[in-house]
């Protein structure tokens, strides 16, 4: 099984109001990365892969909350099209990674092809040993081209993923979350357990390492996640110091056309 934390005795929950703070001090830092990257012409990249409701989208929404969606971006591919199918295995996410100054998240990337396309029958055997082992020369290259390639795999038990599942039902705002794909990876947790296995002996490199982040707590796993982050890329404090705003300039007699001929959303509330 992949994820053993059952056998543990589980921590007690963060109080909101600790959880609250601690993300707000992460956040705080990931605008001071983030001003970094844009200064030093950083390229960075970082994959979140991991078991359906493991909390990987929870996650990118508390990195990106509070960044600038022009220099860090979320990657997020559908199916592949008929033409993209054709294509060189990569050749689509390479398309997404980043420029000088950006930050790349992927949420789930070209490991698609280790996980839910070898589990599901949507390669054959040949593309998906091929694609174990080209995918560390393939990471190698964009290390090596000087892109910071950071790797997360969200690990959930069993127990907790099937909560999950149940509450997604039980929601009308979370059901779209969903899919045929994802019910049908509940019946194959231990098919994708095996995947998961056979995918780390090949790509968990020195050079190119998962970290596997611990996720039946989404809180944790969201502070413990961002904490990592901002300790594998060192960057320095660039916050402007605060200023004071100058005094708006005079209309000088323009008048503004009437209000009552502007068409408002009502006020319903």
């Amino acid at each position: 099984m992949e994820n053993d934390s059952t056998t543990i005795t589980k921590p007690q929950k963060l109080d909101n109001k600790f959880y609250e703070q601690e993300l707000n001090k992460l956040q705080i830092e990931l605008v001071k990365l983030q001003e970094w990257i844009k200064l030093k012409g950083l390229k960075v990249v970082v994959i979140f892969e991991g078991r359906d409701a493991a909390g990987k989208g929870g996650t990118i929404k508390s990195i990106i909350q509070s960044l600038n969606p022009r220099i860090c971006r979320v990657v997020a591919l559908g199916t592949p099209t008929d033409k993209e199918k054709t294509q060189w295995y990569f050749q689509r996410y390479v398309h997404h990674l980043p420029a000088a100054g950006e930050m790349v998240l992927f949420d789930r990337s070209w490991y698609n092809r280790a996980g839910v396309e070898q589990v599901m029958g949507f390669c054959t055997s040949e593309e998906y040993w091929e694609f174990l082992r080209s995918c560390p020369n393939f990471e190698r290259m964009l290390i090596r081209s000087g892109i910071i390639l950071i790797k997360y795999w969200f690990s959930v038990s069993e127990e907790e993923q099937e909560k999950r599942f149940q509450s997604r039902i039980n929601d009308p705002t979370k059901r779209w979350k969903l899919s045929p794909m994802d019910l049908k990876s509940r019946e194959l947790f231990v098919e994708f357990s095996k995947a998961k296995d056979e995918m780390f002996a090949y790509t968990d490199t020195k050079i190119s390492p998962w970290y596997m982040v611990e996720a039946d707590d989404k809180k944790r796993a969201r502070l413990n996640c961002i904490s990592h982050l901002l300790s594998c890329i060192p960057y320095e404090d660039l916050t402007p110091e605060p200023f004071e705003l100058t005094e708006r300039k005079d209309s000088k007699g323009y008048v503004r056309p009437p209000l009552d001929e502007m068409t408002y959303v009502p006020n319903k509330y």
